[in-house]
């Protein structure tokens, strides 16, 4: 259907193009059609995975930089173990606890949208079909094949909630979130990334544990670069060297300090 294929122009900002569009523009490209093979791109807007990678990443840098600061101070080692379990315990909650407000209020704000629409789709349904028929055919779509697209989408109650959602509003309603799950996930990783420069002082002190935060948290940091590649698809040793130097600036600036304000005495 030549007309169909016309939803593939570039949708409207704010708009997403319904999943009834999207088949579409799918089996246009399908092998049996005689066209080029699928292509299909990798979701850039989710993923715990991707999320865990940058919560060890902060939890690395943050306390890597804090150890490493106090430490250039040469204070006795049970002052450094002290600032590095604050420093972790302190970040982790920090980021689990602005990870729910932040994502509690969105959660909120998005229900009360929906709520907003659902009543609308239930008092006035033409008014809300008319609005899809403008939007497909503002992306160009025929007259015609917008009003036939906007009857499908408004078929059921459930369809209708989805369509206008994602169109309206550029929202999914069956994936909101969970700020409890999202809390909880910023608060485990930051802690993992926080305590790896923290363990050698948990066994050792003075310069060997100095040398071992750097190293461990030279690695860590290696890692967690190579981590973020698979979702970049950026080069490893790239992306590996990136989050090498950062970390390094950062611990390096805070030693400095350390060092250059020292302390005059350490209980």
């Amino acid at each position: 259907m030549n007309a169909a294929g016309d939803t593939s122009a570039a949708p409207a900002a704010g708009h997403r193009l319904p999943r009834i569009e999207r088949r579409g523009r799918s089996a246009a490209h399908h092998p049996a059609s005689g066209g080029h093979a699928d292509h299909h791109h990798r979701s850039v807007q989710g993923g715990s995975a991707r999320a865990a990678v940058f919560g060890v990443s902060d939890g690395l840098v943050t306390n890597v930089s804090l150890i490493l600061g106090i430490a250039g101070a040469h204070p006795a080692g049970g002052v450094v173990r002290l600032a590095g379990v604050a420093g972790l315990v302190a970040g982790a909650f920090s980021m689990a606890a602005g990870e729910y407000v932040s994502m509690r209020a969105q959660t909120e704000l998005f229900e009360r949208e929906l709520a907003l629409e659902t009543h609308a789709l239930r008092t006035r349904p033409e008014g809300e079909r008319r609005e899809l028929v403008r939007i497909y055919e503002s992306r160009g779509v025929e007259p015609e094949v917008a009003g036939h697209l906007a009857s499908e989408m408004m078929r059921t109650p459930e369809l209708a909630l989805e369509t206008h959602a994602r169109e309206e509003l550029g929202i999914d309603p069956n994936a909101l979130g969970s700020p409890v799950k999202a809390a909880a996930s910023s608060f485990a990783t930051f802690a993992l990334g926080a305590v790896l420069p923290l363990v050698p002082w948990l066994v050792t002190g003075g310069n060997g544990a100095v040398v071992a935060s750097v190293v461990v948290a030279g690695i860590a940091a290696v890692t967690v670069g190579a981590a973020l590649a698979a979702f970049t698809r950026r080069p490893v040793w790239w992306s590996a060297l990136r989050q090498l130097g950062i970390s390094a600036a950062a611990a390096s600036v805070t030693f400095g300090i350390g060092t250059a304000v020292g302390v005059s005495s350490v209980h």
